[in-house]
């Protein structure tokens, strides 16, 4: 359980933030003024590559060995699954919108993330990076 809540715990934890933030009316007020200096696009893949990476974490170490083989498809279709109930959840909060632009982007950052930890975790701990 204790090696289930490592690898889970923090995917839950940040879906759980990103949640929160979708919840508010104006997130841009929690939020540091910095971020308004990027585009709404380059924040949802920034934010999204997170969890993307984070759920490559957890399929990859937090699971049993047959699953790991499936590691970055898992995340990229759970992380993108998670993005498109994001903006269903926010076309329901008020001056919020859902738009499928923010959906590809939550997408693209899922991707990102998850093949961003896969190669990099193998430059680290220096495995050939050609056969996947």
């Amino acid at each position: 359980m204790r090696s289930w809540l490592y690898y889970w715990g923090p995917v839950w934890g940040y879906a759980g933030l990103i949640f929160y933030l979708s919840a508010q009316p104006h997130p841009e007020q929690s939020l540091p003024s910095f971020i308004g200096l990027f585009s709404d696009k380059v924040l949802h893949v920034i934010e999204y590559a997170v969890l993307g990476g984070l759920s490559y974490r957890a399929f990859q170490w937090g699971v049993t060995a047959s699953w790991r083989s499936w590691a970055i498809p898992l995340a990229v279709s759970v992380t993108a699954l998670y993005g498109l109930s994001d903006e269903v959840h926010q076309s329901f909060v008020p001056f919020r919108e859902s738009s499928g632009l923010d959906w590809l982007a939550d997408s693209i950052g899922a991707i990102v993330g998850a093949t961003g930890i896969h190669y990099g975790h193998r430059v680290w701990a220096r495995e050939p990076v050609s056969d996947s």
